[in-house]
């Protein structure tokens, strides 16, 4: 039988499909994945494991007239390949290629951009009410995944959408994991759902006796109905069920006659339904099947031997953290670690380890996790939330009202903080320095190395009159010798790594190595720049800024983080308090007023200018400019 994926012109095809080319489509579907990906990196499991439910939507609803509306996007990668962008797949995540994220501005069939989790539901149920208001006629379907359920916001959409009743399905993807296995309550419901000893010896026995019944399509329905009916006595759906959901489910998500038949029925039933299926993350790829949480992100490999695990020369900045939290952990019976659903991604899987009583996976739920950081602040206790950058912002409320505002010690250690590359404007993490910033009462430092990451993690933690926050960047560290001791930081107070005359480059946290390299750069054209690790965004080293002020001409500050109330702007804000009537001219290098598209952080950094040969160009431009303004002043 000839391939049916390269034509496969859009989702209607499917619909021309029978069973069994349906159940080819989904094995090419795989293999196409498998092979992208090995060579692009992405997120490989969740997309493997949807395979068949993809196709079954695309089969039984009409996108782009019906809106099917995916939560996080890890699960979208069939989608697209169904959509109309097979033949710029082998583009997924790279520059100028196909989002790893479902894109509005890449296809009709994306309702709707999410990168970050539980956003589903609520979009889906502005879709469904925009609907009824402009008097049309068409299906709208959620697809959520059971980690995206330990997110608030996704009941807070359930919620509302129970009481607007209207027609929206959500279909639950449940495989039992996010990143890292799902935590909680809801967790433990859903499990109780689909592996109930009794409800399964129960089904069995009800098939068994629904297989003596007469043969026909009616007698198949009645079948059903049922089964249906009985299960609904035994399975505890309550939940659903009191949220003002019709519930169907727990169906095998990799069944596709099931799944077919189960979404042509319910398409039909008006109001709020939740179809619960349940897959299996890495579906169709051993490797993946065997170590789901591996497979989850994926840089490029092998796909005929999958990962290697490989122990780098230099460790991860994530590594050097967790490594150093358990270790101020063991001497300190107050420090706690909390993580929002990525205990392995932040490094609070190592405290894990050690002190599995004092850390904390509190689900795709980083709210609740500031303010759960803050009641134990309340107690005494050291909490360390350490959290992505960009999912940080989804606490920024928290982090004013439960902690600043409280003068609470809890600590936030941000990782992935900057350009994260392949994942994209989502992912990107380049607003912390700015939304941290402004908060009374914060302090904000940014390691340039990973002996400086112990120490601001020890001065974190011998702070105790308000919150604390350092941030650092995806990868490997540096490579420097770590001190035997950790000895707190002055806080506020910076370093000066290179002297020079002219010209003063003030760097933070990650781009301090790229300047060091721009100070060697412009040393070679015979400028000697000044170099500062300025370590504290927040605050500022008064002494030191204000001698700079008084010998140098130009000042360059250089961030990884958007410029609108960055690092830049606070030497800015320093200088209009503090400067005398001579100033130096000040130059602020960091990310523009934009969203950054998605390319390797390298690539990234070259093309924003913050590499070291593009902050040495700017510095050197900047001089020029100088010059020639000051000789134009002496001539006239």
């Amino acid at each position: 039988m000839n391939p049916i994926l390269p034509g496969l012109r859009g989702p209607a095809g499917l619909k021309d499909l029978d069973l069994d080319q349906l159940l080819k489509l989904c094995a090419e579907l795989r293999e196409d994945i498998i092979s992208t990906v090995s060579r692009t990196g992405g997120h490989l499991g969740a997309s493997l494991g949807v395979v068949e439910l993809t196709v079954a939507l695309h089969r039984v609803f009409d996108s782009p007239r019906d809106k099917l509306v995916w939560d996080v996007g890890h699960q979208a990668y069939v989608h697209k390949l169904l959509t109309g962008r097979r033949d710029r797949f082998d583009t997924l995540r790279l520059r100028d290629g196909l989002s790893g994220f479902p894109k509005r501005t890449e296809s009709e069939h994306d309702m709707f951009g999410a990168g970050h989790a539980s956003t589903a539901v609520s979009a889906a149920l502005g879709y469904a009410l925009a609907r009824d208001a402009l008097g049309e006629d068409h299906a709208v379907v959620a697809v959520v995944g059971d980690g995206a359920l330990t997110g608030g916001l996704a009941f807070e959409g359930l919620n509302n959408a129970g009481q607007a009743n209207t027609d929206l399905l959500v279909v639950l993807n449940d495989n039992k994991m996010s990143i890292s296995p799902n935590v909680g309550a809801i967790s433990r419901y859903l499990t109780l759902i689909t592996s109930d000893d009794f409800y399964t010896r129960f089904e069995a026995e009800v098939w068994k006796l629904l297989g003596v019944m007469p043969k026909g399509r009616k007698a198949q329905i009645l079948a059903g109905r049922i089964k249906e009916g009985l299960k609904s006595l035994i399975v505890p759906t309550i939940l659903f069920e009191e949220l003002g959901f019709r519930y169907f489910g727990p169906i095998d998500g990799h069944d596709l006659p099931t799944v077919l038949r189960t979404l042509e029925q319910v398409r039909k039933i008006r109001g709020p339904v939740l179809v619960h299926a349940v897959t299996e993350k890495g579906k169709g790829y051993a490797f993946a099947e065997q170590d789901d949480q591996r497979y989850h992100g994926v840089g490029a490999f092998d796909k005929a031997e999958g990962i290697k695990v490989k122990t780098p020369a230099v460790p991860s900045w994530t590594a050097v953290f967790g490594e150093t939290l358990t270790e101020l952990a063991l001497r300190d019976r107050r420090i706690h670690g909390i993580t929002a659903a990525m205990p392995s991604g932040t490094g609070i899987d190592r405290l894990q380890l050690d002190l599995p009583d004092r850390a904390w996976d509190v689900g795709i739920a980083e709210a609740h996790a500031v303010t759960f950081a803050a009641g134990l602040a309340c107690r005494g206790l050291r909490p360390v939330c350490a959290i992505y950058s960009t999912f940080l912002q989804r606490a920024l409320d928290q982090i004013i009202h439960d902690v600043a505002l409280q003068k609470l010690p809890v600590i936030f250690a941000i990782d992935r903080a900057g350009l994260v590359g392949e994942d994209g404007p989502t992912h990107h993490g380049v607003f912390d320095l700015t939304f941290l910033r402004m908060v009374p009462g914060m302090v904000v430092m940014a390691p340039s190395d990973e002996n400086e990451l112990r120490r601001m993690l020890a001065t974190a933690l011998a702070r105790d009159d308000g919150p604390t926050a350092l941030r650092y960047p995806r990868g490997n560290a540096v490579g420097v010798p770590l001190d035997a001791e950790l000895t707190p930081l002055a806080i506020g107070r910076a370093r000066t790594l290179r002297t020079g005359d002219n010209l003063a480059l003030l760097a933070i946290g990650s781009l301090v190595q790229p300047a060091r390299k721009a100070a060697d750069v412009l040393a070679r054209q015979g400028i000697e720049a000044e170099l500062v690790d300025m370590r504290f965004v927040k605050p500022l080293d008064d002494g030191l800024l204000a001698d700079i002020w008084q010998r140098h001409r130009l000042v360059v500050t250089v961030e990884e983080n958007v410029l609108a109330g960055g690092f830049g702007a606070a030497v800015l804000e320093w200088a209009q308090r503090h400067a005398a009537a001579e100033n130096p001219h000040v130059v602020c290098l960091g990310i523009p007023d934009c969203f950054q598209d998605q390319a390797s952080r390298n690539e990234l950094l070259g093309m924003l200018g913050l590499d070291a040969d593009g902050i040495a160009r700017s510095a050197a431009a900047a001089l020029e400019r100088l010059d020639l303004s000051g000789r134009a002043q002496s001539a006239s």
